[in-house]
């Protein structure tokens, strides 16, 4: 089959942003070109169709009062560079909160298919740090995934990065139930991470320490469940997992029983290192925020300490401390390729919480399988996580 493409890069506004639409034969996305946020994501299977991700209550509204990019246009999943507030420079550079990545104006490249294979290619110039990203979105016909990929070059010297994908569960209490592959350690983020005189509250206990999410402390000495979620409605809490990097992938996975689906995310964890989860169900009573952005759950899978920024994942701090890396070295003549998977799968009744993720038929589909004893198959390329730079899902 010859390729198709178009040059043309036309944009629809979408939830007040102009977007770039990206569709197979069971997914459709939509890219914004401020800040390149993927999202909303629409996964169709079996005539049902699954949103799993947020998209920010004031998408639409008139700005009440000045906000970057990044929260003006918050929704689905975006790559963040360097990853975090960035308040305090870094050897005379000032990042964006999350990076130009997520702020600035992408520039559209292609928008092709070949072989039921679906990409659109957007590139950033960096101005800050100057060099270039480019981020490429890979749909396959048949396939409840997204591939994405952001390959970074021309720049040198230390950074953090990430994703940050962004679910909205039901409202119903535990509604979805979180697990993820091993992890070496657990910690709630040092510091309060809401201040009540701010308008902001928080409900576990600043730098404790876990190993289990079953098992996370709290303010008020009564261990929480962070396997159930939506729970703790008007608090915002964050806590950062470091994972094991003697696999061939990582993995997060939050099951929804009741929607019978599992939304997944796969990625390298020797790039990828760390995973923070950020608990948002109204905790932040200040605008934009006002109470309302609830059952929102960040799954961030990142390189970095917690989401200070790069000065404080540069520096040596309590968890480079312990061995575990929260920068990368990037090299102007040797790109960094991050690849990382989303996708959903149906699963049956009694399918519950997600005990393991392993790959199958020749890395061609992955094994859910749950605490339960039920498994279900996905098409999944996981070859991708290791592919190089350019190279899309079924060419490497």
């Amino acid at each position: 089959m010859k390729s198709k493409a178009s040059t043309r890069g036309k944009m629809r506004v979408i939830h007040g942003q102009p977007s770039w639409r990206l569709a197979s034969s069971a997914v459709e996305v939509y890219v914004t070109g401020t800040g390149g946020h993927l999202g909303p994501v629409t996964f169709e299977h079996k005539g049902r169709k699954l949103q799993p991700y947020s998209v920010a209550p004031w998408a639409t509204e008139k700005p009440a009062c000045p906000m970057p990019p990044i929260i003006r246009v918050l929704r689905g999943d975006f790559f963040c560079l360097p990853f975090g507030n960035n308040t305090t420079p870094f050897r005379g550079e000032k990042h964006p909160v999350h990076g130009e990545t997520a702020n600035a104006r992408w520039q559209f490249q292609t928008l092709e298919t070949r072989r039921r294979r679906h990409l659109l290619h957007l590139s950033l110039r960096t101005k800050v740090r100057r060099g270039r990203v480019d981020k490429r979105i890979w749909l396959v016909d048949g396939q409840n995934v997204v591939y994405s990929q952001h390959v970074v070059s021309g720049l040198s010297g230390r950074t953090n990065l990430g994703h940050h994908a962004m679910l909205k569960f039901p409202e119903a209490p535990g509604s979805g139930r979180l697990s993820t592959s091993r992890f070496v350690y657990g910690q709630v983020f040092p510091r309060a991470f809401e201040l009540p005189e701010a308008g902001g509250y928080s409900w576990l206990k600043p730098g404790a320490a876990f190993d289990s999410l079953e098992e996370v402390p709290t303010i008020t000495g009564r261990p929480a469940d962070l396997t159930l979620y939506p729970a703790r409605r008007g608090f915002e809490d964050l806590v950062m997992l470091v994972n094991g990097d003697h696999v061939s992938f990582a993995w997060t996975a939050v099951t929804f029983p009741r929607e019978r689906y599992v939304w997944f995310a796969l990625k390298d964890p020797r790039i990828l290192r760390e995973t923070i989860l950020w608990l948002s169900n109204g905790g932040r009573h200040y605008p934009p925020w006002s109470g309302r952005h609830v059952n929102v759950m960040g799954i961030e899978e990142v390189t970095s300490y917690f989401h200070f920024g790069l000065a404080e994942a540069a520096r040596k701090n309590p968890i480079s401390a312990r061995g575990f890396p929260t920068c990368l070295a990037l090299s102007p003549t040797k790109p960094l390729v991050v690849p990382y998977i989303m996708g959903v799968a149906a699963i049956p009744a009694g399918f519950d919480r997600v005990a393991s993720i392993r790959a199958a038929q020749g890395n061609q589909a992955i094994l859910l399988k749950s605490d339960s004893g039920r498994q279900v198959k996905a098409a999944v390329e996981v070859n991708f996580l290791r592919a190089g730079a350019g190279v899309g899902p079924g060419t490497g």
